[in-house]
């Protein structure tokens, strides 16, 4: 066993020298994942899964390295890192380098392992993902959680549907099921649906399980055709249910060392049509054991208690068991190797008695080998002992020979193969290959074919793809090996042709299995193309030859026919051998064919060009044109082959011995066990001869080549030379050609520049007028606010001037009806005062003559002076009166003179405010005018205030002087009203012509 240290590379070779597996264990290569930093330690393994093809697989470990190895290229690489364990892996896409995985943080990343890009990243788990299901199509995947599953779209990575189900329910595995449409949900109660992929819709349940069987299902797996699926769990039963008739059709019984069982997966076959037969269950225990469900057999097993299996994967055609060891290691195993003992037939169940030599022959020590079986003996003729005895001896010695050419390597008998074949007219599809192989006697010698490999591909077929250009590469590749691997066995295969379409059907059915491939095809050339190389590099005339003489012998006028078109052996037989018939049948019939060919003598194939001619006589006998009969040979015809295999047994049978090909080809030889045997039935001179010229002329062709070389190089050089001087001119002409274009395209812009520009100025003209005509609007706008605010000053001043005017007569009207009423109150006072002075005196006159008769009774003699006291008395009394009358005029005169200045200061006052506001808006040139009209204010206001009566002629000057100054105060007024509607209206005037002045620069 091979042991692989990936360490720290992120490539290299998995195996450094070819595995030989072992029987009982079978293990290809054991990879281990070990780092050598400072603190060295293991890697381990999680989760492992293989592609479509099933040559390569992935795998990824604890700290999110994915390697991918490719078993067929014995190659590893490292194609991420995604720094966190995988929980799940698949690498069957529809793009075969992504693969899918799940991570420990609940998303899903699809990589790319050529670019070793992210891909896509997908999100929407609440829990681990442990499940990934790829559709057969590769489109679509289901993601399955403890918690939920849900359907992506791959193409755009995009999430379709989402399985949501109740806390106490939950999942166990939704997962496709192969080749169809059909998606399997699995929970934890048991329960078992199957869904719609598209619709969803539910197209069945699978009914409970017994009620016997106390299992809970954990673990499932289906056959490759979607018929059956095995269920187990915590148990030793597996439950195998029918889903066409959703039935539960058979429970097997495991071991009793095996308690619960982790993993289910059947192994596939390709002989099987994919209704597999073989179950691994890996158990507990971690050993994986393979049972046949059918028959209940343990087959063989993988594991043991040291070195148990956590997980496993097997690839798709069944060849290789990728399993994740306990201790993280990845094994790989063969499953060729591990099933090579159960895949040998069974031996026979009649053995041939074997006689002593003649010398030692006798009745006492005769000795019999007889294997283990049931064989009825035939009842025993009532003879001699003696001659029973004889006589059974001949038959056995008789028939020895026969047997022993037609016992086959694997147990089979080509005689009751013959039978079988005469009455099925084919073998089965699902033993075909397995017969092939026992009828072929195929050595399988791996270590000759290793060594025609390990040469590498044959310089004859390195432009292969130029000349057959074949879609798949991998065949091409195959192909590629097999016939390099044919010219480094036998030279002359180097230079035949037509080795390709010979070879070609073979290598599509054994594309899979490159050993088989060449040993089969090597087995046809040694026994079917005998004589085939006589005459190399010609078409084989003998073998021709015969195929003409039988036709001749069998229907002569086909041959006839031929003979006067032209049509020669080359044209009817040669296209036929030269591709195997594989031009001219389909799949099913080129088989059918071949199961008879390898089952007869090799003059079989001869035969089959007669009878294909004979059963397409018809459509020959009309062809009258070559190309007509080309296309005949390379091309598909309606003709049965159940017909031209009858005619064939029919010309084996009724074709003289002198022409058969029977006894001029040798009976069949298979190939030598260990080395293949050295084939040299070819004209060896030509073929030396041949490589000797073409060796010649390919020193001819080298010198030729060299001297070619030399010679390009000089005309290189000096074609260099002169595309140098050439570029030299033209790029100065370029250049002139480039400047005056240039110059052409900067006067073209310059006028472009210019018209842009006088587009410009137009465009700036026109908005200046716009700009202007907005700024008259608008300066229109705003005198005309303007008038329309003086306007109404103006009228709110004319109102306020009216409404003082009236405030003032009003004033005027009371202060005179105050006047009067003081006048008369004044009057009054006056009388009262008169009618107070009369009593005063009439009181004093009273006095004086009571006086005067109570003194001119007692003074008689001083009657002069008491005349002269009463005189004086007298006048003094007038001086009395006199100055209170013009105290009362005073009086009357300062409340007269009171009541104007009240009147006039209130007059001042308002006049004040008209002149302020008329000013505001008039300006400076009326600041003169109310600086004069307040000097006239003042100078009337302006009048003397006190005087000093003494007389009533006074008062009466000072009443009269009052009515003066009324008189002038109202002319005063009504000037001051004449000028301020003088200033008005040429403040009207001057905002009129202000109007007019924009309104003419504008025009």
């Amino acid at each position: 066993m091979q042991s692989t240290d990936l360490g720290n590379k992120e490539s290299g070779k998995i195996w450094h020298r070819k595995p030989s597996p072992a029987t009982r264990d079978g293990i290809i290569v054991n990879i281990i994942h070990n780092t050598s930093d400072y603190h060295p330690k293991a890697l381990r393994f999680l989760n492992v899964a293989f592609d479509g093809l099933g040559d390569c697989l992935i795998a990824g470990d604890h700290q999110g390295n994915i390697y991918i190895f490719d078993l067929y290229g014995n190659r590893f690489n490292l194609v991420q890192r995604t720094a966190q364990a995988c929980t799940a892996l698949a690498f069957n896409l529809r793009r075969k380098s992504e693969f899918l995985v799940a991570l420990a943080d609940y998303s899903i990343k699809c990589f790319d392992t050529v670019t070793k890009e992210l891909v896509s990243w997908m999100r929407g788990h609440e829990s681990s993902v442990f499940s990934i299901s790829v559709h057969a199509s590769g489109r679509y995947a289901i993601t399955t959680s403890s918690d939920t599953a849900q359907l992506w779209d791959l193409d755009t990575f995009q999430r379709k549907r989402k399985l949501n189900i109740r806390q106490s329910v939950g999942i166990q595995k939704v997962f496709f099921l192969p080749l169809s449409n059909t998606i399997l949900s699995c929970f934890k109660d048991n329960s078992i649906f199957a869904w719609e992929c598209d619709t969803l819709f539910c197209k069945y349940q699978l009914p409970p399980p017994p009620e016997s069987s106390s299992i809970v299902y954990k673990v499932f797996a289906v056959t490759r055709d979607g018929r059956i699926l095995a269920a187990g769990g915590k148990s030793n039963h597996l439950h195998l249910w029918y889903l066409e008739a959703t039935q539960l059709f058979r429970i097997i019984q495991m071991p009793s060392k095996v308690r619960a069982i982790r993993h289910l997966e059947f192994l596939p076959d390709s002989f099987d049509a994919g209704s597999n037969q073989v179950l691994g269950v890996l158990s507990q225990d971690g050993i994986m054991r393979f049972v046949n469900i059918q028959t209940c057999k343990l087959l063989f097993e993988i594991g043991s208690l040291d070195e148990g299996i956590s997980s496993s994967a097997i690839s798709p055609h069944g060849r290789y068991i990728a399993c994740i060891m306990d201790n993280g290691s990845l094994n790989i195993y063969s499953v060729q190797a591990l099933t090579q003992e159960i895949n040998k037939p069974p031996p026979p169940l009649v053995k041939v008695v074997e006689d002593m030599p003649k010398n030692k022959l006798s009745s006492n020590n005769l000795k019999m080998k007889i294997t283990s079986g049931r064989v009825q003996r035939p009842v025993r003729p009532k003879e001699s002992k003696q001659k029973i005895q004889t006589r059974i001896l001949k038959q056995d010695l008789t028939g020895n020979s026969e047997n022993k050419e037609n016992e086959l390597s694997d147990g089979l008998n080509r005689k009751r193969l013959q039978s079988l074949l005469r009455g099925y007219g084919e073998y089965p599809t699902k033993y075909r290959m397995f017969i092939w192989r026992s009828l072929l006697q195929l050595p399988e010698n791996h270590t000759a074919f290793s060594s025609l490999i390990d040469k590498g591909t044959h310089v004859a077929f390195l432009n292969l793809q130029k000349k057959y250009p074949i879609k798949s590469r991998k065949l091409l590749r195959v192909l590629q090996r097999t016939l390099s691997a044919l010219a480094h066995w036998s030279s002359i295969f180097s230079d035949t042709p037509y080795l390709p379409l010979l070879a070609f059907p073979f290598v599509k059915l054994f594309q899979n299995n490159q050993l088989i491939c060449f040993e089969v095809v090597a087995t046809l050339i040694i026994n079917w193309c005998q004589h085939w190389f006589e005459y190399f590099p010609n078409p084989p005339i003998n073998i021709l030859s015969m195929i003409e003489n039988i036709l001749a012998f069998h229907d002569k006028k086909l041959l006839q026919h031929f003979i006067n078109h032209d049509i020669t052996s080359q044209l009817y037989a040669w296209p036929l051998l030269e591709t195997v018939f594989s031009e001219v049948l389909t799949r099913e019939e080129w088989l059918k064919l071949f199961d008879n060919v390898f089952s007869n003598h090799p003059s079989f194939l001869l035969m089959t060009v007669v009878a294909y001619n004979r059963c397409s006589r018809a459509p020959l006998l009309n062809c009258t044109l070559k190309d007509d009969f080309e296309y005949f040979f390379h091309h598909r015809n309606n003709v049965d082959i159940n017909v031209v295999i009858r005619e064939v047994y029919r010309l084996m049978e009724t074709t003289p011995t002198t022409i058969h090909p029977e006894s001029e080809l040798e009976a069949f030889a298979a190939l030598t066990k260990g080395q293949y045997p050295v084939f040299n039935q070819y004209p060896k001179f030509i073929v030396d001869y041949q490589a000797q010229e073409r060796e010649r002329i390919r020193n001819d062709e080298l010198d030729y080549l060299r001297e070619r070389q030399t010679v390009e190089d000089m005309e290189a050089e000096v074609n260099q030379h002169r595309a140098e001087d050439e570029a030299w001119y033209q790029k100065q002409e370029l250049l002139h050609k480039a400047e005056e274009t240039r110059r052409e395209m900067l006067l073209r812009e310059e006028e472009k520049m210019v018209e842009q520009r006088q587009r410009l100025a137009a465009v700036r003209r026109e908005l200046q007028i716009k700009e202007i005509q907005l700024q008259d609007t608008a300066r229109r706008r705003l005198l005309k606010l303007q008038q329309d605010r003086l306007e109404m000053e103006l009228r709110r001043l004319d109102d306020e001037i009216a409404r003082k005017m009236q405030m003032r007569d009003r004033e005027m009207a009371t202060t005179a009806k105050d006047l009067e009423v003081r006048h008369l109150e004044l009057e009054s006072q006056k009388r009262l005062y008169e009618k107070n002075i009369t009593r005063n005196k009439e009181a004093i006159a009273r006095e004086i003559q009571e006086n005067a008769d109570a003194y001119r009774r007692k003074v008689d003699l001083e009657e002069h002076m008491f005349q002269k006291l009463i005189e004086a008395d007298q006048t003094q009394s007038r001086k009395t009166q006199k100055w209170k009358e013009a105290k009362e005029k005073e009086f009357r005169l300062q409340s007269e003179k009171k009541a104007s200045a009240l009147s006039d200061a209130s007059r001042r006052c308002f006049l004040k405010q008209e002149m302020s506001a008329a000013l505001e808006h008039a300006g400076s040139p009326c600041i003169q005018e109310a600086h004069q009209v307040q000097k006239e204010q003042g100078a009337s206001s302006c009048l003397p205030r006190t005087s000093q009566l003494n007389d009533i002629s006074e008062l009466d000057f000072s009443a009269r002087i009052s009515l003066n100054r009324k008189t002038e105060e109202d002319s005063t007024e009504q000037n001051l009203i004449k000028k301020v509607r003088n200033l008005r209206q040429r403040l009207i005037c001057r905002a009129r012509s202000r109007c007019q002045t924009p309104h003419l620069v504008a025009t």
